[in-house]
């Protein structure tokens, strides 16, 4: 019985060593290249689901609690803007009404952090005083980046302000929240550029005296 004990152990150490000493066929599924597939693992529909899409927070999507937007009106809302996100939070006390998408401003026009609140409302006729486009007698457009302070105005022509609609003032020195370009990064003049899916919203849930606070 010892020999067979003894000669068993010889026969599993020996299969041990080759199966170290030689390497099986790779299997072709573990070398080729597999594009992984983001997977969500929070229930549709959820603010946790909307969080961890892919792209978030630099992406276009808009979140909406309807029932919290529903009791949402100027008299208990307030906004939050995250300049490191590109992000802006309507609030309903400390509920989360909606999560929406900005661009603020870039890096030589840096939007101001703080506390503050709405000073003027415009929803339609409202344009920069500072920045927008110069044309010439001929209404030909000579400069579209055009800046009223320094860029000079040829004879006959004209400097036409930027649109801004849905105008929400915070400063009296031209910081405020409008509808308008939102690329995914940094890019107006010191303005919060609001999504157009989000701010007629934003500005109907507003006043002039709510309060916007600009974090970092």
């Amino acid at each position: 019985m010892k020999s067979l004990i003894t000669l068993a152990a010889a026969i599993l150490a020996a299969c041990i060593f080759s199966s170290c000493g030689s390497p099986g066929t790779p299997n072709p599924n573990q070398v080729r290249p597999l594009k992984a597939v983001h997977v969500n693992p929070f229930e549709a529909g959820t603010y946790a689901h909307f969080r961890a899409q892919k792209g978030y927070p630099r992406n276009y999507g808009v979140w909406r609690n309807e029932a919290v937007l529903a009791r949402t009106n100027a008299s208990n809302s307030s906004i939050r803007i995250d300049l490191s996100a590109q992000r802006g939070y309507l609030m309903n006390g400390k509920e989360l009404a909606m999560d929406y998408p900005v661009a603020t401003g870039r890096s030589k026009y840096p939007t101001p952090t703080g506390n503050y609140r709405i000073l003027e409302k415009i929803q339609s006729d409202k344009r920069s005083n500072t920045y927008g486009r110069i044309y010439d007698a001929e209404g030909n457009l000579v400069k579209s980046n055009a800046d009223s302070r320094t860029d000079p105005i040829p004879e006959g022509g004209k400097f036409v302000g930027a649109a801004m609609p849905y105008w929400m003032r915070l400063t009296w020195d031209g910081v405020g929240m409008h509808k308008g370009n939102v690329p995914r990064y940094p890019a107006s003049h010191g303005c919060i550029r609001t999504y157009y899916k989000a701010v007629s919203t934003v500005f109907s849930k507003v006043r002039v005296g709510t309060r916007v606070s600009i974090v970092r």
